[in-house]
């Protein structure tokens, strides 16, 4: 998945979720940031970013604030971007083979799943969760407590106690991970949760990506740890 409309800048401040402060050519742009969690490992004053600019009129701002360095690390920031790099490569035959049909945004009692997809001879679900926490190499989430990711992990697996298959799909918004692993520190519900979900047999996989400043794509398998 590409970006059209790069541009280099210095990320200056945040004042809040949805906003940041970045320098470009000596000028103060204010950006749309793509991301709500607190990254605030991220998003130090300094720190070099790239923006997207977004041509519509209707928007407040003019830039989303997409990437972003941490040391020689980039790191993909979109939000939106898990879902649409997963997609691509499960189009692609990459994670699935076989496949007969894909809905995204499938309900299944009280959650939304982001996949259903059919093959041959399986039914499955898919949960897509972005990835942009790094420590000393190791990939984590969440970067904040999510109650919105506990409740899916056990729809999951009442979907698996159900007859159908289950994944969760750790997408690691960045290339280097030696491995990924809950971060238990910051949700220890979301980790109980995951223990259950691999006992019962849903799958739990972590695939990292590929990042330059204006394309970000899925590419290995990233040993999961729990």
């Amino acid at each position: 998945m590409q970006y059209e409309n790069i541009i280099e800048g210095n990320f200056i401040s945040r004042p809040n979720r949805f906003i940041a402060e970045v320098e470009v050519n000596s000028k103060m742009e204010t950006c749309h940031v793509k991301n709500t969690g607190r990254c605030k490992e991220l998003l130090i004053k300094g720190c070099k970013v790239f923006i997207n600019e977004v041509k519509n009129k209707n928007r407040k701002t003019k830039y989303d604030l997409v990437n972003v360095y941490k040391g020689n690390m980039l790191i993909n920031l979109d939000s939106q971007m898990p879902n649409k790099v997963f997609e691509q490569y499960l189009k692609e035959g990459k994670f699935l083979k076989d496949i007969t049909y894909i809905k995204r945004e499938s309900t299944y009692k009280n959650s939304r799943f982001d996949f259903y997809v059919e093959t041959l001879e399986r039914k499955i679900y898919i949960e897509i969760k972005g990835v942009t926490l790094e420590d000393n190499g190791v990939a984590l989430f969440p970067d904040a407590p999510t109650t919105r990711g506990v409740k899916h992990i056990r729809e999951l697996i009442d979907a698996k106690e159900n007859g159908f298959e289950a994944y969760i799909v750790f997408i690691i918004q960045f290339k280097g991970a030696k491995y990924f692993t809950p971060n238990k520190k910051r949700d220890e519900d979301l980790y109980s949760a995951l223990l259950d979900a691999k006992e019962i047999g849903v799958n739990i996989v972590a695939l990292d990506c590929i990042v330059t400043k204006n394309e970000i794509m899925c590419d290995e398998y990233v040993e999961v740890r729990i």
